[in-house]
């Protein structure tokens, strides 16, 4: 059951962002008054709507931005669930812990660029099965939206991008188009690429979007993101279902996400 913690105003946004917590993670919410027919799942829910808990006081503006592609579509703005990760003072590497995808690393795979978890501390299955099991179907009915997969999506960056992947492998039936920004390849390199690509669902409905930066840590993903486009591409994915970008001159942070999420955006709503 989902916990009410608060609700706060955000410039752009019209009504209240809603902050609830569910087992301890915090989850912040916004939906048009009425609800709607297309729901969007956030990782990193610090940094979409509240400067004051976001990375570095600068949000995806992501709520601002899907209202304006919204409405040029002529569409109800989607329901946004920002979903916080679990990273604290006494757990610096929760957000890791809830990033990770779960299943490689288990089998064996090791990351070579990221502070040394164990692969029995990781919680990435359990916490994609918390999102779609209890959270976004409790914040559907509270605010009166009609869920199907077709119609809902899944957005993140850097961890939170190879979360989106991850989770269009183990919940390809729970939503339908996953846009994952700057995912980071260099956690486990080559040997991450080609063990997530040829696992994403061949299904008709599936449509993915990936990105990266050429500035500071976006330049390294250069290699393996063509590796996974050269694969992407030979498995058969066309360009009506999968997009993959680079956006000169960004680099790895909030302020360069936003700057370009409404490609993915109109990517997932002028389907």
């Amino acid at each position: 059951m989902l916990t009410f913690q608060s609700k706060y105003q955000v410039r752009g946004i019209p009504g209240f962002v809603n902050r609830v917590s569910l087992h301890g993670r915090t989850i912040d919410y916004w939906a048009p008054e009425g609800g709607s027919d297309h729901v969007l799942i956030a990782h990193d829910g610090q940094n979409i709507f509240d400067r004051k808990t976001a990375t570095f006081l600068y949000t995806w503006k992501l709520a601002q931005t899907s209202i304006r592609v919204a409405r040029e579509a002529h569409l109800t703005p989607p329901l946004i669930i920002g979903v916080f990760h679990s990273s604290t003072k006494s757990d610096p590497h929760g957000r890791g812990k809830d990033l990770c995808p779960e299943d490689p690393f288990r089998q064996g795979m090791k990351a070579t660029n990221y502070v040394t978890i164990s692969a029995e501390e990781l919680h990435g299955n359990k916490y994609l099965q918390t999102i779609f099991d209890e959270i976004v179907p409790e914040i559907a009915l509270a605010t009166s939206t009609q869920m199907s997969p077709e119609k809902t999506a899944m957005i993140g960056s850097s961890m939170g991008g190879l979360a989106t992947l991850y989770s269009a492998i183990k919940h390809s039936e729970r939503f339908h188009t996953a846009l994952a920004l700057s995912p980071h390849w260099v956690l486990a390199g080559e040997e991450l690429v080609d063990w997530m690509i040829p696992k994403l669902p061949m299904n008709k409905e599936m449509r993915i979007w990936m990105s990266r930066g050429t500035k500071g840590l976006d330049a390294s993903y250069e290699p393996f993101q063509e590796r996974a486009d050269r694969m992407m591409e030979d498995l058969g994915w066309n360009s009506s279902r999968y997009i993959s970008k680079v956006y000169h001159r960004t680099t790895h942070n909030e302020r360069s996400w936003a700057s370009y999420v409404d490609e993915p955006l109109r990517f997932w709503l002028n389907k």
